[in-house]
C-alpha cells in the first residue's frame, strides 16, 4: 500500500465512522476504497469490519447522555444484536454472496420507506391503540426483537445500511425520540461489529495496516459524527438517513 493509498483509507475510515454515527452505511465508503487498493472482497470486508469497532465505540460515547434510562432497551437488543451479528459474520465465510446480495437493495428499500412514512405510521398505530385500550409496548414486543435480530444477522454480513433499517424498525414500533433511538442504533452496531471483528480474528485472512488505518480514521469520525448528529432535528435526521440509503442502494445496484 502507497502513502497515498494509506491516506486514501484513513480518510475514508473518518468519513465512514462520522456518517455510521448520524445513520449508518459508512462500509459504502471503506469498502469500495479497500477494494481500489488491492484488497479482495472477503479480506476487504472483514478488515473493514475490524476496522470500524473503534468508531462504533466512539459513536456510542458521543450519544452517552441520549442512552440515559434505556439500559434495559439495550440488554434486550443487545442479545439479540450479539446473536444476529455472529450468524451474519459466519455466513461471511461459508456462503456464497450472490443470493445475498441480491434481496440487500430490496431490503434497504423497504427500510427507508419506512423511515418516510415513520411519523405517520407511529401516529396511527398510536391512534388504534388508543381505540383498542393497549398501549405501546416500551420494548416494542417480538416483532422489534426479530426484526433486530436479521439486521443484526445482514450487519455481521456486510453492514451497509444496517443503521438504516434499525432506526426504521425502532422508529415505527417504539414512541421514543429519533435522536434516542440513534443512540441506542450506536450501541447495537457496536456489538455487531465487535462479535463480528471477535469470529473473524480466528476465522479470516486479515489485512492489519487496513484495520490500523480505518481504526484510526473512524475514531476521530465518530466522535465529530456525534457533534453533528446529536445537533440535527428529526425532519433532517430523517432527510439524511433517506439521502444516505438512496446512495446505499445506487451503489449496490452498481457494483
Amino acid at each position: 500500500m502507497t502513502v497515498w493509498e494509506a491516506l486514501a483509507v484513513f480518510g475514508a475510515g473518518g468519513a465512514a465512522g462520522a456518517i455510521n454515527v448520524v445513520v449508518g452505511s459508512g462500509t459504502l465508503i471503506t469498502f469500495p476504497v479497500l477494494l481500489a487498493v488491492g484488497l479482495p472482497p472477503v479480506t476487504a470486508n472483514v478488515s473493514n469490519t475490524l476496522g470500524l469497532v473503534p468508531g462504533s465505540l466512539s459513536g456510542a460515547f458521543g450519544y452517552r447522555r441520549e442512552l440515559a434510562g434505556q439500559g434495559r432497551r439495550i440488554r434486550r437488543f443487545g442479545t439479540a444484536a450479539l446473536a444476529g451479528g455472529l450468524i451474519g459474520a459466519a455466513f461471511l465465510l461459508v456462503l456464497p454472496s450472490d443470493a445475498f446480495d441480491a434481496i440487500v437493495p430490496a431490503l434497504i428499500a423497504v427500510a427507508l420507506v419506512l423511515v418516510v412514512l415513520q411519523p405517520r405510521l407511529a401516529a396511527a398505530l398510536r391512534a388504534r391503540r388508543a381505540r383498542n385500550g393497549t398501549t405501546v409496548r416500551a420494548d416494542g414486543g417480538a416483532l422489534l426483537l426479530t426484526g433486530i435480530f436479521f439486521a443484526s444477522m445482514y450487519g455481521g454480513y456486510f453492514g451497509a445500511a444496517q443503521g438504516v433499517i434499525y432506526l426504521s424498525l425502532m422508529g415505527l414500533l417504539l414512541s421514543e425520540d429519533l435522536q434516542r433511538l440513534n443512540a441506542v442504533k450506536n450501541v447495537l452496531a457496536l456489538f455487531v461489529n465487535g462479535v463480528a471483528a471477535l469470529f473473524f480474528l480466528f476465522a479470516a485472512q486479515i489485512d492489519w495496516l487496513a484495520v490500523v488505518l480505518i481504526a484510526a480514521g473512524s475514531a476521530l469520525g465518530g466522535l465529530i459524527g456525534a457533534r453533528i448528529g446529536r445537533r440535527l432535528p428529526p425532519a433532517v435526521l430523517r432527510g439524511v438517513i433517506v439521502a444516505v440509503g438512496i446512495a446505499a442502494i445506487t451503489q449496490l445496484l452498481l457494483r
